[in-house]
């Protein structure tokens, strides 16, 4: 963390054709998406929290103070996938048709599993706006639960299904 000027020209890497983020001259630019086809498209991510066994027992319960755990954290993520664009700064705004924000209690450990489903008909897909959900969603959980936890874990959010677009469908699980 010296004093040394942060490095802008990325074009020592690769050239500005590789990267569709970056101009001819190596400047950030939004992707123009306007000869694009529109098409269906679906885009599913999923995350955890891991908790102690003292906090899942007051979630089950819903003896957690600042309220129901899941419904705040559902409305937490929709209402941040609808806003991925504003966080993310080259993300295209898209027209959402369809979030479905799941949770539910682990299986396999102890904490929360977290899901978003997000279906929209355009030239971008919702990938971002999954992950972003998924992101939100946990973070709610995590500020729901800090008072009487501040060792849960945020991990593994990832994106598991991708449908449609020039890319086609990509399952990672």
């Amino acid at each position: 963390m010296g004093s040394e000027p942060i490095q802008t020209d990325y074009n020592w890497r690769m050239s500005a054709q590789e990267l569709s983020h970056v101009d001819g001259s190596g400047k950030i630019k939004m992707v123009d998406i306007s000869g694009k086809e529109d098409t269906d498209r679906t885009a599913v991510s999923r995350g955890e929290i891991h908790l102690n066994e003292k906090t899942l027992e007051l979630i089950k319960n819903h003896l957690v103070k600042k309220g129901d755990v899941f419904t705040v954290a559902q409305i937490a993520g929709i209402q941040a996938a609808k806003k991925t664009s504003e966080i993310i700064p080259l993300c295209h705004p898209i027209l959402i048709h369809q979030i479905e924000m799941d949770l539910k209690i682990a299986g396999d450990f102890s904490g929360i599993e977290i899901e978003a489903r997000i279906r929209t008909n355009g030239k971008t897909g919702a990938e971002m706006e999954s992950l972003v959900a998924v992101s939100a969603a946990a973070l709610t959980v995590y500020d729901m639960i800090k008072a009487v936890e501040k060792t849960a874990m945020i991990q593994n959010i990832r994106l598991v299904e991708k449908h449609g677009g020039k890319s086609g469908d990509v399952v990672n699980e």
